[in-house]
């Protein structure tokens, strides 16, 4: 593992996506004509540490990795979530997986002629079972090449880049999608048809479109844990709710009453196809929340909250905002300086209500406690996590275990913590692993900016993640789905134990005749 390098620079808005050619261009000549030949120098430096520390990484994956698998995509995707579990094997388990395909991410690099459609992708994943893969096989794979345990089941016409996919959690064959535009898209999955995406397609038209921006909403996107509510958050500084309750029937929200398999059933079925996404039904908000004095980029709804009258936001104004629905639209709690630069991401624990995660332009994570903050704007958080050297785009607590969590980011790296480690290593141990506090996995297997990534709730410890290539490769991004060797997050009396049985195991058998 790597220590944290001294924080970037760090700026205003976050890179998530291209600029168009025209801007990357005149960028480029004005980069040029500052810092001459030692920006050409640099810039491949830096692509040959990125090699470095790949090739590094690869030679490990044996060790590190109880399984892997690299699947290559042709086209940059923003999005991946895990979907429902289809069906239980003896080695390996099947179930959906939800990504994004954008090709109009090519068009802004290649100027393209714009007529290829971004989709909505749904996949089918093999997901081997814990100890059933040989190392040598997992540490055998084409970077160029796609996976034989990912397999493409649908494809959805998107209108629009799907920046952002949820899926409800009462039913996760039902997502919502974010794309540029003020509305939100929800879609049953299963019962949109399989599209083509050839040049000029019709996009498919989603089941419900949810209205309530003033201006775009990219990236904040979540579903309540306890009834089908959607939160959102945009470029208006506002955060909006809805319920999407009258619209989708009991027997897409009731696990009892259905089988692996079946489809969800939101009430308006979807069409063969149309150009305008706003022909769909729609629905408008609950409420609308203002506090916030720049754009809004995640949300999160509190995962004990009964009635879904708890969540939280976090925004380019460097805030944290607590909101209570019961209280107004004004909020609850608002932290001013949660951190020294924009917010990207948040999350809620599962199992402890009371601690938040934040991730930062800073390149920080913060944990808060949400009984420490005060509706004056002071907080301070619990703990300040520093283990990336760029932008943190993604944080996730753990549905396995309350203190572990994992962090991405924009160096390219997958952080996985646990803050009840923190404090409990000494200080030469530290230095000796040369290791942040808390840290206790790194994966490094994407050369480009982990936009986002997802434990899988059915497998314990198992992780998808995807990065968006474009600055290394020039295009297309990398889907990973990966679990750790259990010998690194085990207790360690039980791990000892093992190794301890093994090395007997070993003894007697050399002993032999």
């Amino acid at each position: 593992m790597e220590a944290a390098a001294a924080a970037p620079q760090v700026p205003k808005k976050r890179g998530r996506k291209p600029k168009p050619k025209e801007d990357q261009q005149q960028q480029q000549q004005q980069q040029q004509q500052s810092a001459g030949p030692r920006m050409k120098e640099g810039k491949k430096a830096h692509q040959h540490s990125v090699d470095d520390k790949y090739t590094q990484w690869k030679s490990l994956v044996p060790v590190l990795y109880d399984w892997l698998a690299n699947h290559n995509l042709v086209w940059p995707s923003l999005s991946c979530r895990w979907g429902p579990q289809l069906e239980q094997a003896t080695y390996k388990n099947r179930q959906r997986l939800y990504l994004s395909e954008q090709a109009s991410f090519m068009f802004l690099l290649y100027e393209t002629d714009g007529s290829v459609p971004n989709t909505l992708v749904i996949a089918n994943c093999e997901v081997v079972k814990s100890r059933v893969a040989a190392a040598e096989h997992i540490s055998q794979f084409n970077e160029e090449a796609r996976s034989p345990f990912v397999k493409k089941y649908k494809t959805i016409i998107h209108p629009g880049e799907v920046n952002r996919i949820r899926e409800l959690p009462q039913n996760s064959k039902i997502v919502a999608t974010h794309t540029d535009s003020p509305d939100v898209l929800i879609w049953d999955v299963e019962a949109q048809p399989n599209r083509h995406a050839v040049l000029g397609a019709t996009n498919s038209r989603p089941d419900l479109i949810l209205t309530g921006h003033q201006d775009n909403a990219e990236f904040a996107l979540a579903m309540c844990p306890t009834e089908p509510y959607v939160l959102s958050g945009g470029k208006d500084k506002s955060v909006v709710l809805w319920s999407i309750q009258d619209h989708i029937t009991s027997s897409a929200t009731d696990p009892a009453t259905k089988s692996p398999g079946s489809s969800g059933s939101i009430i308006k079925k979807a069409g063969d196809g149309n150009d305008k996404a706003t022909d769909g039904p729609s629905v408008g908000p609950r409420g609308i929340y203002q506090g916030h004095e720049d754009t809004v980029e995640d949300v999160a709804f509190c995962p004990s909250s009964v009635g879904n009258h708890e969540f939280c936001s976090v925004g380019d104004d460097s805030c944290l905002i607590l909101w209570d629905a019961r209280d107004g639209t004004n909020p609850a709690i608002k932290v001013e300086k949660a951190h020294n630069a924009d917010l990207h991401c948040v999350d809620w624990n599962p199992h402890d209500d009371n601690l938040i995660l934040t991730g930062s332009a800073d390149t920080s994570v913060c944990m808060f406690d949400r009984r420490n903050l005060t509706s004056n704007g002071v907080g301070s958080p619990v703990y300040k996590f520093e283990g990336h050297n760029a932008a943190v785009l993604c944080v996730q607590w753990s549905p396995d275990k309350a203190s572990v969590f994992g962090s991405s980011a924009e160096d390219g790296l997958l952080n996985i913590w646990d803050y009840e480690k923190v404090g409990k290593r000494s200080e030469r141990l530290t230095r000796a692993l040369n290791s942040p506090a808390g840290l206790f996995f790194q994966h490094a297997g994407h050369r480009d900016k982990v936009v986002d990534f997802h434990w899988n709730a059915s497998d314990p410890w198992t992780v998808v993640s995807v990065s968006d290539d474009c600055d290394t490769t020039g295009g297309g991004g990398t889907l990973q789905i990966w679990r750790m060797s259990d010998l690194i997050y085990r207790p360690e009396d039980e791990v000892l134990a093992e190794l301890e049985k093994f090395k007997s195991h070993v003894v007697s058998c050399a002993s032999k005749p």
